[in-house]
């Protein structure tokens, strides 16, 4: 039986009113008196939400969305393509499907995947719209991932698990024990099925506190869409001892990055005064906690200990932003009258007591233009403000 939200003129309606104001649609008449309304703007919402982040199901037509919320945490297209270049082999199960994104591109890359959702209502949303959109090496379990893994007792060559970050009371969580499925203690059981685990989590997520749950973590993917870090992503193999390796990533427009560490703390950074060149890592490197091995990557000096940006007289290729110095001052009342009063600029701070909020108030500093002032502290300690101009974007 085809489902009511599927019909043409309903189909028509919702894709017409992608982008509208929500809350005053709500408070129109329903012009599908037989329908839900509230279903309806809830399918409006999804594909409004749907429209940047799943660009592939959104210009599909006939596709069934979920609740709003599923569409916020479900991976985005760019995320879901890099994560399927990470697996191989011939055999996935995905243990958490959700909305099924990452299936849908593990799909292209797998020769059969399984697609595990207790949820039974979004299940068949799944599988109706993998039917749309011709991916036919998918089958569909709604029940417990756990028992689907009993039942099946089969070998895959991954097993990919995004786990709940809130547990029973709704709360959010912090440590990859409180989440659903519990992946820490649930590790043993899992290599019964694999060798190969593929774990996301959220970026909120300590690397440190995460390498302390689990065991055999042989690589830490950081993936940032526009500098702006949205998932971790662990490889767990088998049996496998050693530093992982942490790659980072910033998927852009403008091109996208990628930088490899080994997650160790023994590193020594090189330092030195602002030079004519200021570099900001990006937020996947960032993340990593491992900005002292810049140095040595990419040859140029940190500012200082914890200020986490770093200088070179030549201008070199970098994973983040690019600044030409323009003028460097102390940071005290007689400079910042001189050369920051009642200007426009983009103000960042970095290991630096006051906030940009503080700091825009006080010296009534409009936000926007071409200047970029980096509020920091140098080698020697001092409070200093490098004023700059950008040479690049992320």
């Amino acid at each position: 039986m085809k489902h009511p939200l599927l019909h043409s003129t309903i189909q028509d309606f919702i894709t017409s009113h992608v982008g509208v104001d929500f809350a005053k649609l709500a408070l129109q008449k329903n012009p599908f008196p037989e329908e839900n309304w509230i279903d309806i703007i809830n399918q409006i919402i999804s594909k409004t939400k749907a429209k940047d982040k799943l660009p592939t199901f959104f210009s599909t037509q006939n596709l069934l969305y979920p609740n709003p919320i599923s569409i916020e945490q479900t991976s985005s297209e760019k995320t879901a393509h890099y994560k399927s270049e990470i697996v191989n082999g011939k055999s996935l199960i995905d243990l958490t499907g959700g909305f099924g994104v990452d299936a849908y591109y593990f799909a292209k890359k797998i020769d059969t995947v399984v697609h595990c959702e207790i949820n039974e209502e979004l299940s068949k949303i799944v599988e109706h719209n993998f039917k749309i959109l011709d991916q036919q090496n998918v089958t569909f379990y709604s029940e417990d991932s756990n028992l689907v893994l009993s039942k099946l007792n089969n070998r895959f060559d991954w097993i990919f698990i995004d786990p709940s970050r809130r547990n029973n009371s709704k709360g959010k969580v912090f440590m990859l024990k409180d989440c659903l499925p519990n992946v820490p203690d649930s590790l043993d059981f899992y290599f019964n099925f694999t060798n190969a685990i593929l774990l996301k989590t959220a970026p909120i997520l300590d690397l440190t506190a995460g390498l302390l749950e689990l065991s055999y973590v042989k690589k830490i993917h950081i993936v940032a869409v526009e500098n702006e870090v949205k998932e971790l992503l662990w490889e767990i193999e088998k049996n496998y001892f050693g530093s992982p390796l942490i790659k980072t990533v910033n998927l852009s427009k403008n091109g996208s990055s990628y930088v490899d560490f080994v997650f160790d703390t023994e590193t020594n950074s090189n330092f030195s005064m602002p030079k004519k060149f200021l570099y900001e890592p990006n937020s996947a490197i960032m993340k990593s906690g491992l900005t002292a091995k810049i140095c040595s990557l990419y040859n140029v000096e940190k500012l200082q200990l914890h200020s986490h940006l770093f200088t070179s007289s030549n201008l070199i290729s970098f994973p983040g932003r690019i600044f030409t110095i323009e003028k460097v001052i102390r940071y005290d009342n007689q400079s910042m009258k001189s050369f920051l009063a009642n200007k426009k600029a983009n103000v960042t701070t970095r290991n630096f007591p006051e906030t940009v909020e503080q700091i825009r108030k006080k010296w009534k500093v409009t936000d926007g233009g071409d200047l970029y002032c980096f509020f920091t502290t140098n080698m020697k300690n001092d409070k200093i403000v490098i004023f700059c101009t950008k040479l690049n974007s992320l």
